[in-house]
């Protein structure tokens, strides 16, 4: 039992990309373990994976979110080629893409309109571009809070909404902790996406270069949020896979991530995971010899 009681227990969803597929192998450890949470939290591609789980919490559910992972490519959430760019420059747009694609896609997979409508409460965490503070979104459109929650700042362009430019959620929280806890919840488990640790190379892109950047700050800000709301809420979170050297913006490996997802997270359950609190060693600045498996 928890030494805070009870408790209502959250489940807390990082950023991080293509890496997002990670996040569903480790759900899919935990529903077959039996894993129960009363509340979602989640910002970027961890908005997203969490409201399809708030939606549909069970067994099914994750399956049906492994399929539409193992559909997806680059063009389908980051359509960015050289005319593109060019064209953002000439008009001088400070973004790269329209969201158009991903709010296509989201529309047509998305199984309920409303954040209300979703079986668990969900609480989607973006940004507020002229503040930076942490907005959560927690009633009205599913997609309109998605695309704030996911919208990359120079990727894509900010989102209104209330009145308030709102942009990726990983800006202010990359993993929502704090949201979590000030919503109510005394236990959280915190599935993050991990960081390339052994990327052979620095990212070639402009793009990618400042996805990668951003969530290398997530992750320190993750392990930063851990140690400062440990006090207030028993904190688990799922080790990452590591070492990795997949990017950010690489769909091409998505059957590997959540195949090796789940065994990591199968085994971390076998080792006691959700009963320890604290933070995993491969969430912190480290680096690796030789090749990482995919």
């Amino acid at each position: 039992m928890s030494k805070h009681g009870p408790g209502r227990t959250a489940l807390v969803l990082a950023g991080g990309g293509s890496l997002g597929a990670v996040q569903v192998g480790m759900l899919q450890a935990l529903i077959e373990y039996g894993f129960e949470a009363d509340l979602v939290v989640g910002a970027s591609v961890g908005a997203i994976n969490g409201a399809y789980f708030a939606a549909r919490p069970h067994r099914h559910g994750v399956e049906e979110l492994a399929d539409i992972w193992l559909s997806l490519r680059s063009k389908d959430v980051f359509p960015i080629h050289t005319f593109s760019a060019i064209k953002s420059l000439l008009l001088g747009q400070n973004h790269l893409v329209q969201a158009d694609a991903l709010a296509h896609l989201l529309e047509r997979r998305l199984p309920v309109q409303h954040i209300e409508d979703t079986a668990l409460p969900l609480h989607i965490v973006a940004t507020e571009l002229l503040t930076g503070k942490e907005n959560v979104l927690s009633t009205g459109p599913l997609i309109d809070a998605l695309l704030a929650s996911a919208a990359i700042p120079m990727i894509y362009p900010h989102r209104e909404i209330a009145g308030k430019a709102l942009v990726d959620g990983s800006v202010a929280s990359n993993t929502p902790i704090a949201s979590a806890v000030a919503l109510g919840a005394e236990r959280l488990l915190v599935l993050p996406t991990g960081f390339g640790c052994a990327c052979p190379a620095v990212p070639a892109s402009m793009a990618s270069l400042a996805l990668h950047t951003l969530n290398l700050l997530s992750m320190w800000q993750l392990v930063r949020d851990v140690e400062h709301y440990q006090q207030q809420a028993d904190i688990h979170v799922v080790a990452p896979l590591c070492p990795q050297a997949v990017s950010v913006f690489d769909f091409s490996v998505t059957a590997g991530l959540i195949r090796r997802a789940r065994l990591h997270t199968q085994r971390w359950i076998r080792e006691g995971g959700l009963t320890r609190t604290g933070v995993p060693d491969s969430l912190r600045p480290h680096h690796h010899g030789g090749e990482a498996g995919m």
